[in-house]
Order: C-alpha cells, then sequence, then structure tokens
C-alpha cells in the first residue's frame, strides 16, 4: 500500500513509520520542514519525504494522488502561537479537502478518549478535529488513547521529573482522577491494526492499557518500580493556574503545555468497551509497570526513538531550521574563541556529547540562566540531529562531514542567540556566540552578561579541546 504520513518528525510518527517500511508499504512522510527528517534512520527504497503546512492549503498539493490510506497524526496542543484549537480546525479542514482529492479509501486519526460530559479544551478540540475528518470520500478510523506510557512521551517524562526530583510529592486534587495509561507498543499495534481492515472502517474506539489508575497511583507505582520511596501529599486548595506553574518549575514541560495538560487531567480518560482487540490478531496489552520498565530499557541502550521535546516551540523557528542556519553578522554581538587541537575526533566527540546530563564542559555555566530548558536535557548521549533539543537550544545543523554544530536558544531572551562550534581543515576549534539584541532591553542584557564571558566561553573551549 501506499501511505501518507503526517507530522513525521512527531512523536507518534517517528515510532510508526519504521514499523510501516518493515511491512513493506510505500510512505509519503509529510514534514513543514525537511531540515528536520533524520535522512539517516531509514532506507529511501520506499519512502519519499515532503515539506507541506496543512495551515496553509497551497502546500498540500505535493500530496500524491496515488495514495491507499493516511494517517493524521498532527496536533497543536504544545504551540506558544495562537490558538491550538483553531490550528487544529483549519488543520483537519485542509487535510480533508486534499485527502478527498485522492484516492485514499482510509484516513486512521489518533485521538484523545473523550467520554465525559465536561471535557478540557484540549479533548474538545480532539473531538472537534474528528468531527471535521469524516468524509463520504474515504472510511475514517479513529483511535482514541489515554496516557501514553514510553521513553519520550510528554506523561512519562513528566512522571518521572516529579517522582525522581521530589521526595515529597505536594500535589493538587487532580491527582485523584482517574486514567487508563497505555504502553506506546500498543498504541502502533493499534496504529498498524486498523490499517486497511474493512471492519473498522468508519468505526471510533477507545484504546487503554489493561489497568485503571489514578495519577497519584500512577506516580506511586513508578516510584516502587525504580526502587525510590516517595510520599504524596493531595491538597484541594491548588488553582489550576498554579498547578500549571508547580508542572512548569518542576518538570521539563512549557507552561503553555502544562496549563492544557492540567485542564485534561481533570477528566476522567477511561475507556468504553469494544471488540476492537478481537478484530486485530496478535495484540497483548502491556501493564503500566512493565511499559514502565521497558520504557527505561530503550533509555539505558540509548535507543530512544522519538521525543515529545523534539517539537519546535520556537516562535521563530516556526518559519523553518533553514531560515536561522545563515547566522546574521549586521548588528549582532559576537564572542569568538579559537583554539589548536591535535586529535580531532576526541574533540568531535565532546562536541557531540555537550549538554544533557554530560554538562557543558566548564562548570555547567547555564545553570546561570535556569528556566525550562536546562531540564529538557537530550534523547540520546552522543548522537545529534537537526531539530534535536538541547537543554533550552534547538539544533539547527548537526554535521560531523563539516565538523559543525549550530546551535539556536528557545530561552527567553530580549533578542536572539546563536552557539556554533566548527574545526577548521587547519585543525583549529572556532567557538562563536551570537547574539542579536531586541531593542535597548537586549543591549543591556548583553553588556549585563558581559563580565561572565571572558571565564565562561573561554573555560568551555579549553574544555572541549582538552577532555
Amino acid at each position: 500500500m501506499k501511505i501518507l504520513l503526517t507530522g513525521a518528525t512527531g512523536y507518534i510518527a517517528q515510532r510508526l513509520l519504521p514499523i510501516l517500511l518493515q511491512n513493506g508499504h510505500v510512505v509519503v512522510c509529510c514534514v513543514r520542514d525537511k531540515s528536520r527528517f533524520n535522512f539517516e534512520r531509514y532506507s529511501w527504497l520506499n519512502l519519499t519525504v515532503i515539506e507541506t503546512n496543512f495551515l496553509d492549503e497551497q502546500t498540500l498539493n505535493q500530496i500524491p494522488e496515488d495514495i491507499d490510506a493516511a494517517y493524521y497524526l498532527i496536533h497543536s496542543m504544545s504551540t506558544s502561537i495562537g490558538d491550538f484549537a483553531e490550528m487544529e480546525d483549519v488543520s483537519a479542514r485542509n487535510f480533508r479537502s486534499r485527502i478527498e482529492q485522492t484516492h485514499a479509501r482510509q484516513v486512521i486519526y489518533l485521538s484523545g478518549i473523550t467520554n465525559e460530559k465536561k471535557l478540557s479544551k484540549h479533548l474538545n478540540s480532539r473531538k472537534n478535529v474528528e468531527e471535521i475528518l469524516k468524509s463520504n470520500k474515504y472510511a475514517l478510523t479513529t483511535l482514541k488513547a489515554g496516557i501514553i506510557i514510553g521513553s519520550g512521551s510528554a506523561s512519562f517524562e513528566i512522571i518521572r521529573d516529579l517522582v525522581e526530583k521530589l521526595p515529597l510529592i505536594i500535589a493538587p486534587r487532580w491527582l485523584n482522577t482517574r486514567s487508563q495509561p497505555i504502553a506506546i507498543r500498543n498504541v502502533v499495534d493499534y496504529l498498524v491494526g486498523v490499517l486497511n481492515n474493512k471492519p473498522t472502517y468508519n468505526n471510533s474506539y477507545d484504546i487503554g492499557g489493561p489497568e485503571i489508575l489514578t495519577y497519584k497511583e500512577m506516580l506511586l507505582r513508578f516510584a516502587k518500580v525504580r526502587g525510590l520511596k516517595r510520599r504524596v501529599w493531595v491538597i484541594p486548595v491548588m488553582t489550576p493556574r498554579l498547578s500549571s506553574y508547580w508542572l512548569y518549575f518542576v518538570t521539563s514541560t512549557s507552561y503553555s503545555l502544562a496549563m492544557h495538560l492540567v485542564n485534561s487531567m481533570k477528566v476522567e480518560i477511561i475507556c468504553n468497551e469494544n471488540r476492537l482487540i478481537d478484530l486485530i490478531s496478535g495484540i497483548h496489552l502491556i501493564g503500566y509497570d512493565k511499559a514502565i520498565k521497558l520504557a527505561f530499557g530503550k533509555i539505558e541502550q540509548n535507543q530512544v526513538a522519538s521525543s515529545w521535546k523534539d517539537a519546535l516551540t520556537s516562535i521563530t523557528l516556526n518559519k523553518g531550521i533553514l531560515h536561522h542556519i545563515q547566522v546574521p553578522v549586521n548588528g549582532c554581538y559576537t564572542d569568538i574563541r579559537k583554539m589548536k587541537i591535535e586529535n580531532i575526533d576526541r574533540v568531535l566527540g565532546n562536541i557531540w556529547s555537550i549538554g544533557g546530563t554530560n554538562g557543558w564542559f566548564y562548570g555547567n555555566w547555564f545553570k546561570l540562566f535556569g528556566g525550562v530548558g536546562l531540564r529538557r536535557g537530550r534523547k540520546n548521549p552522543t548522537e545529534l540531529f537537526a531539530g534535536d533539543s538541547l537543554d533550552f537550544w534547538r539544533v539547527l545543523l548537526a554535521s560531523k562531514e563539516e565538523k559543525r554544530l549550530l546551535l539556536y536558544a528557545e530561552m527567553k531572551l530580549p533578542g536572539e542567540a546563536w552557539l556554533e562550534f566548527k574545526i577548521t581543515k587547519d585543525n583549529e576549534l572556532i567557538q562563536t556566540a551570537t547574539f542579536r539584541p531586541l531593542g535597548i532591553w537586549g543591549r543591556n542584557y548583553w553588556y549585563a552578561v558581559l563580565p561572565f564571558h571572558g571565564f565562561i566561553f573561554k573555560g568551555m573551549i579549553n574544555s572541549i579541546a582538552k577532555s
């Protein structure tokens, strides 16, 4: 089959794509920015990548007409640009309009469980998108998932942050809300299982794991699996806004995402019974504890295939990575350091391992800034690709052939910042920090931190070159 895969650089799609290719399908991947697609991971025999923006209907003409099925895996909840519900509405309408012009017989949509009468804005939007995607031109199969547990998933990483950082968890009352978590492997099993499965056409199914747990139980069970003693104290007086700030400061989530998650966590997410598992052979539901162990197995083996943190959050970077690879010069402040090196491979290895648990080689100097970005870490301790998050930086370019790593700051600054490491043909390491100020506050910021540059940037290049 020829399959269209939307959101191909997203968390779910990166797990689904290898399975579709292994099953012999021809896959057309839709991405907003080709620079973010990791071409090295896949064989190109059955794969095509096209640039589309479902908010811009004109870009959808590249979608081929001869597709047999399409996966709709687009959401905008983590965006900090505009109203995410309105964006999801527009994207869904543009998608449906274009797919109706193709030969597609089936569209598969991954949504959230929406069985409660009173839903959050996020879940209401998911429900609205399902209605928009319905069509007389193709069959719609909707899978509604609960909390997804897997290495790199937002839910898993938030629970991990809370459990591993807080011996005593003082939490809002929504921790008593019940949910039905599902392992990422089972989500992929269902997504593959309904493909070209005619009994599932024009039907909607809730998918969840074998257990119903409160968020409090999930935290305590997580701690037990990890061999940690934790206590949870639920207090009734914490408002949604305070709850959002609480998640923002303790975990690696952004404030906008934390706010939407808190509103959704007040809603019970429990599956209605259905016979979907009988329509798909070979699915064995994974329990919550085992899902955690499987996730850490991937983490410990450095095999995390995708992470929710890979999503672009910067308003500026919404224009695309290529828009920022050419570092500006005019009107910018720079700090340039150079050093002769002897062992190129060792220095490249040091550059490619900066950030996350490895630190920044010189006193972890980014702790001076703090913020949510510092808690994002990195997906793999030794590999970097364009689009990866790296603490509060975004990787714009990572080329060992060119011996160049270019980062763009996603922290809140009165301006824009780039950090570049490059090794020349003369075996010289060049480290360049570039700052383009925004107004007088940006200029004041640069001069305020200028006294630190002498030992911070000098210490970092010395450590990278000699460590």
